[in-house]
């Protein structure tokens, strides 16, 4: 980065030396210094803007703007010809028709070309393949994602690698976040910056801070996404929202709520699991357990052995939207209890089904 900003500050410099000392208008050295300034300043601005574009459009751009300059060469030779004059003389009408039409053509050409630049196949040429894959394989962080953590400890395990890309949007928002007057407001924040830390220090993650901002969207999610389609990488959230806005524009999403319910283990109906009965359930012979990953599990006949540890029976495993429910019945006979035989509550499976309902309404 000080690179950069060395030769920029080298190339302004000599650009407005050699404005005031040619000087192509008769203006003074204060005029033509103002003047260099400007110009060096907006060749920079192009600069800048070049750097955040696709390598396809900088060459649908580069081939338009010389189509156009063809077009204007042409078009100029013709104008000339109708003037019966020789080009180079004097600027007057038919001279200012030839300006108009340099610029008009050089500049449709260009934005034509950097339009239709997306429609290129790069990756038909083997030169262009590697940037292209490049691009592809980078993982944009929400603020969301960063707050919570999990994804440096996915990280940190290797199933996340590559560039990791931090817009400096995401940046300001965690900072403001952490600046917060509310204390726990401002504990996320700094947590968040803390995670951002710790994952620059994992050797195979390469974090990326990218200057890209869009002044006409307010929204950050709708920055995210619009900085995913231009970079045509995928963005790691947990948002919800965001999650279905992205897959509607078209954008691919690493859900880590979505990672974390594939990886809590599989049960089976008829399996038997040892848990620990924690509260009371909904109904009157419930009792809840909760897995090492969070699951809940409501198991039947269990209201007794609250603090206690059990084996149970899986009856069923329910998927809703928050993660899995796993239901399960506790059977005293199997595990020493007093009841004698038959004596254990029986229940229909309507009755059954309507407390599943009524224990997923809770969770």
């Amino acid at each position: 980065m000080l690179d950069f900003i060395v030769v920029r500050s080298v190339f302004a410099v000599l650009f407005v030396a050699a404005t005031v000392y040619f000087r192509p208008a008769p203006v003074g050295a204060p005029m033509a210094t103002a003047v260099g300034c400007g110009a060096a300043i907006l060749v920079m601005l192009f600069e800048r803007r070049f750097e955040s574009m696709t390598l396809g459009r900088v060459i649908g751009m580069t081939l338009g703007l010389l189509s156009g300059l063809l077009c204007s060469a042409l078009t100029i030779y013709a104008i000339a010809q109708i003037g019966t004059r020789p080009l180079g003389t004097d600027i007057g009408v038919i001279g200012s028709l030839e300006i108009v039409t340099l610029l008009v053509f050089a500049y449709c050409g260009a934005a034509i070309g950097a339009h239709k630049g997306t429609l290129l196949r790069l990756d038909a040429f083997g030169i262009f393949g590697a940037e292209t894959g490049a691009r592809e394989d980078h993982k944009i962080l929400d603020t969301s994602v960063i707050i919570d953590g999990r994804v440096a400890d996915i990280a940190e395990t290797g199933f996340l690698d590559g560039v990791v890309v931090i817009p400096q949007f995401v940046l300001h928002e965690l900072q403001m976040v952490a600046d917060s007057q509310d204390s726990l407001k401002r504990t996320r924040g700094r947590r968040g910056l803390d995670i951002l830390q710790r994952i620059q220090k994992i050797p195979r993650i390469r974090v990326q801070i990218v200057d890209e901002d869009f002044p006409r969207i307010r929204e950050v999610d709708m920055k995210l996404i619009e900085l995913a389609s231009l970079y045509k990488c995928r963005i790691v959230t947990n948002d919800f929202n965001l999650n279905k806005v992205a897959h509607v524009r078209g954008v691919e999403v690493l859900n880590i709520n979505e990672l974390a319910n594939a990886m809590r283990p599989v049960v089976l109906p008829g399996e038997t699991m040892r848990v620990f009965i924690l509260k009371e359930g909904k109904e009157h012979t419930q009792g809840v357990a909760y897995l090492d990953d969070g699951t809940m599990v409501v198991v039947d006949n269990a209201r007794r052995m609250i603090s206690k540890t059990i084996d149970i029976t899986v009856t069923s495993v329910l998927q809703t939207t928050a993660g899995k429910m796993i239901f399960g019945k506790f059977d005293e006979r199997v595990n020493g209890g007093s009841h004698p035989h038959g004596s254990q509550p029986q229940t229909s499976q309507t009755s059954g089904d309507r407390r599943r309902e009524q224990a997923a309404g809770e969770a």
